[in-house]
């Protein structure tokens, strides 16, 4: 498809308005960002937009009119209520959506075969006047691929959509920077199904009590409805893999967390405070340069190599909703408490890190267990077991998508070089689930963590945590655990015991240091006395 570039100047969207009457489709910009039309009464051209995104046909669309008449005209609303023409009357033109019983008008394709519509007038010129020499409403989702960042540039639009559109109208950039804010009335009391630059608050002024719907914050219930436009989907989201930070110590988190391959989202203030690639969002209270800068700074992520990116968690209230919305489906709903207390417990095996651990446990401390979490991550059709197949052959795969682990051992450790690239693959996932395990059981009261880790060091995992505490013991109590421990021989312990590093490996990284070379009793005390050194 050749896909024509236009201006906003009369002529141009003549000749746009003209794609649209022949049931073509048009990236158009808006206030909020741009939007790919096509006639909103027309299934089979709205069917268009929904090819040409690769988008899910069950996410409804939003009508975009130029004047109120329209609502009548084209029979778009079953009934335009009394709290709709409220709201249209302090909130439009601008970047409102709300939702009513459809028409008879309005397709199943508009409406993904839902019974209700949602329509928005918007503020933008060039879309007024498209709108206007179409002589038709336009059923209008952002001009992107979907679950890419929104498009607030032409060039965004060209960069996605070149060869799937008729044509894209360069209108300049975005003003607002994110969708608009979506209401229903279609129940009682109106919930807002996305936020957006119309604020809760504003919101409340008119219609008084309201109800943020649960999936703003959180995901889609399994099973339910999308009743609006970015409920459903992880959206928003560029290549790299987004984490939200939440917690007052940010700065010095990321920073020691982030390795080279990583960026940050970061306030105005902070960014000479990092020593990696950092992309300002405006200062820290400027709440409306946060919604306006936030989908081009995606887009720039996405023209590099970054495959990590870390950005401060937003507040849930005013403008910031809407930002906090488009940040936690771009993070796919990762976020990463700053501000939890990790302590890394590590040494070789047969020191007595497990009692340890279980000594942390009975004073409220969660265990969070690297060596489960990495039997975990290896579960059928994950992301690491693609990355590990085109490393190591398609043949560590079973038929039914599982890991044939002795496969990948095979050649994992066949050479030094083999298990750099192993450990390349599987130590970010591990501590990425690391991390999500800690915010999981933040959420349910927890502030202190054990992260238990035999291997801290070799995979870079103390720059996760606070401090570092190594438990060692002399060889030959080392040697009499582990063979009644584990039911083995002398000489299968003394090869374990070869594999091994020095104590002096590990007291030289660690931050705290206990020597196990007594009774059970005697580690107890000093993992007491160390935990009331930590409080």
């Amino acid at each position: 498809m050749e896909t024509l570039l236009l201006k906003d100047t009369p002529a141009d969207i003549k000749t746009a308005a003209d794609i649209i009457k022949n049931g073509g489709i048009v990236a158009v910009p808006t206030e909020t960002v741009y939007g790919l039309a096509a006639d909103a009464l027309n299934g089979k051209a709205v069917e268009k937009i929904f090819t040409a995104k690769g988008r899910p046909m069950d996410n409804p669309l939003i009508v975009h009119i130029c004047d109120l008449e329209m609502l009548e005209r084209f029979n778009i609303y079953r009934e335009f209520t009394d709290k709709a023409k409220l709201l249209a009357e302090r909130f439009w033109p601008g970047p409102l959506t709300v939702i009513l019983p459809k028409g008879d008008s309005i397709p199943d394709e508009t409406s993904a075969g839902l019974s209700t519509v949602a329509v928005r007038f918007p503020s933008h010129k060039t879309a007024l006047a498209l709108i206007k020499a179409a002589d038709t409403p336009l059923a209008a989702p952002s001009a992107n691929l979907s679950g890419k960042p929104s498009p607030t540039t032409a060039q965004h639009c060209i960069n996605d959509l070149m060869g799937r559109a008729d044509a894209i109208i360069d209108g300049g950039e975005c003003e607002v920077g994110v969708e608009s804010t979506v209401i229903t009335l279609a129940q009682d009391p109106p919930r807002l199904l996305r936020p957006g630059g119309v604020t809760p608050e504003q919101l409340r002024e008119v219609l008084g009590e309201i109800v943020i719907d649960k999936a703003v914050t959180d995901r889609l219930e399994e099973g339910r409805t999308a009743a609006s436009p970015g409920m459903k989907y992880r959206h928003y989201a560029p290549r790299a893999d987004v984490f939200l930070v939440r917690g007052e110590s940010f700065v010095p988190f990321v920073s020691r967390i982030a390795d080279r391959d990583s960026a940050v989202i970061c306030y105005d203030e902070d960014k000479d405070k990092f020593d990696l690639t950092a992309y300002p969002i405006g200062k820290k209270t400027d709440f409306h340069s946060h919604t306006h800068r936030l989908f081009d700074i995606l887009r720039q992520i996405d023209d590099t190599d970054i495959r990590t990116v870390f950005a401060p968690c937003p507040p849930k209230d005013g403008v910031s909703l809407a930002v906090y919305n488009r940040l936690i489906r771009a993070a796919a709903f990762r976020i990463i408490n700053a501000d939890a207390y990790v302590l890394g417990l590590t040494g070789p095996t047969g020191a007595g890190k497990s009692l340890a651990a279980s000594e942390f446990k009975k004073h409220g401390w969660h265990i969070v267990d690297a060596d489960r979490l990495c039997r975990e991550i290896y579960k059928k059709d994950s992301r690491v077991l693609k990355e590990l197949s085109a490393v190591f052959g398609k043949d560590i795969l079973t038929q039914d998508g599982g890991l044939d682990r002795k496969k990948l051992a095979s050649r994992a450790f066949a050479d030094n070089e083999s298990t750099r690239k192993l450990n390349e693959i599987t130590h970010p996932y591990i501590y990425e689930a690391v991390l999500l395990e800690i915010e999981e059981y933040s959420e349910r009261g927890f502030d202190k963590f054990i992260l238990d880790a035999p291997t801290l060091f070799e995979s870079g995992g103390q720059r996760f945590c606070s401090k570092v505490l190594a438990v060692t013991a002399p060889v030959q109590k080392r040697l009499e655990r582990i063979i009644h421990r584990d039911k083995i021989t002398q000489e299968e312990a003394l090869l374990r015991e070869n594999a091994q590093h020095s104590d002096s490996y590990y007291t030289e990284k660690a931050d705290l240091h206990i020597v196990n070379d007594k009774d059970e009793n005697t580690l107890i005390e000093a993992v007491n006395k160390l935990i009331t050194e930590i409080l």
